[in-house]
């Protein structure tokens, strides 16, 4: 193992649920505003993860009131406090880019 490996490893989260392309989620951050913190929850359905070890993330994308929303979250970010699986997804694609359109013309 090299010196990077060894560092990165201490600030990877570990009770990260087992999630994939196509799986609903909810996003738990925290939010900084002034001096006070809050959570504020992201739902949407996981259309691309990437990357290993610290640089991985992943991009959820959520239809909100007729806008479509994109986020991308990096996986072991501190300022993300939970990740949970509300529905398991079944894809045969990795990257569910062909939704951003697809629930364009639906809203």
């Amino acid at each position: 193992m090299s010196k990077i490996e060894l560092i990165e490893k201490t600030y990877l989260k570990k009770d990260l649920p087992n999630f994939k392309t196509g799986d609903t989620v909810q996003v738990s951050i925290r939010v900084k505003e002034g001096d006070k913190t809050r959570l504020q929850s992201f739902e949407g359905i996981v259309i691309r993860r990437r990357g290993q070890g610290m640089g991985a993330s992943f991009t959820v994308l959520r239809d909100a009131r007729g806008d479509i929303v994109e986020k991308i979250f990096p996986l072991h970010s501190p300022s993300i406090e939970k990740i949970k699986v509300i529905k398991k997804g079944n894809v045969r694609r990795s990257r569910l880019y062909y939704l951003r359109q697809k629930k364009a013309g639906t809203a």
